[in-house]
């Protein structure tokens, strides 16, 4: 299904002020296992972990950077620090003008390299019964081979999430300390130092929702908080932040 996504970049400054006003709106994710603000309370939050693919005249970033409406993005995805029970996320991100539709399948992590090296998905992917993921993971292999993808950016973060109480379908994210690491190995998926910051003062807020009108709450507080929407990449961002040696706001 595609959904539409609408990114800000936002001074840390006003993170409480914003938290404590969508609060009536939302309720926490129910995926996040959740850690203290410093003050002792909850937060629903995790770790976000990003391997993003591109070829080696890096067509996906160029595609970006373009502006073109019809382009994808291949990553492999998984949460937290490491464990035995890690499961990866095999996705493209598909971009349709100002829509997202996401085509997603899993394989626990350790198999990770022996799937990568064969494109074994029958025998390393967990099947759904409508066969969906079969067919997503076919589609990831088959760009990976034909295009030659391989690993270029680590993208790590700290993701707070809330679901809409109006709406279940509404979902608001705090991307924080996102960082990243250029031309990683697999093996660097779960590692925490050499990985360089993207933004100095600043955190990535998202609303994401499937109707094309944006929930009338979210867009007040945007009013309200002077939000700015912009077209943040996290994957072009933590690219160029190694190319061009500087960080962002």
């Amino acid at each position: 299904m595609l959904r539409y996504e609408r990114k800000y970049l936002v001074p840390y400054e006003i993170l409480d002020p914003l938290r404590s006003r969508i609060k009536p709106f939302v309720r926490p994710d129910i995926y996040a296992n959740g850690n203290g603000n410093g003050n002792g309370s909850f937060l629903p939050q995790y770790t976000v972990r990003s391997i993003y693919f591109d070829t080696h005249n890096m067509e996906c970033h160029q595609e970006k950077t373009e502006g073109v409406e019809l382009r994808k993005k291949f990553r492999i995805r998984t949460y937290n620090d490491y464990s035995e029970e890690a499961v990866a996320v095999f996705e493209i991100k598909k971009k349709i003008e100002n829509r997202i539709q996401k085509h997603r399948s899993f394989a626990d992590w350790e198999d990770v390299p022996k799937l990568m090296e064969t494109a074994d998905i029958q025998r390393y992917i967990q099947a759904d019964e409508s066969g969906r993921s079969i067919e997503d993971a076919s589609r990831f292999f088959f760009h990976v081979l034909k295009r030659n993808l391989n690993p270029t950016v680590l993208v790590v973060y700290e993701r707070e999430a809330y679901h809409g109480v109006f709406d279940s379908g509404v979902r608001i994210t705090f991307d924080k300390n996102i960082r990243s690491l250029i031309s990683p190995k697999l093996a660097d998926m779960f590692k925490k130092r050499d990985l360089k910051q993207l933004f100095r003062n600043h955190f990535i807020v998202e609303f994401k929702y499937f109707t094309p009108e944006m929930p009338t709450w979210a867009k007040s507080l945007v009013e309200e908080f002077k939000l700015r929407h912009q077209a943040l990449s996290k994957y072009t961002i933590g690219y160029d932040v190694h190319t061009q040696n500087s960080l962002t706001y």
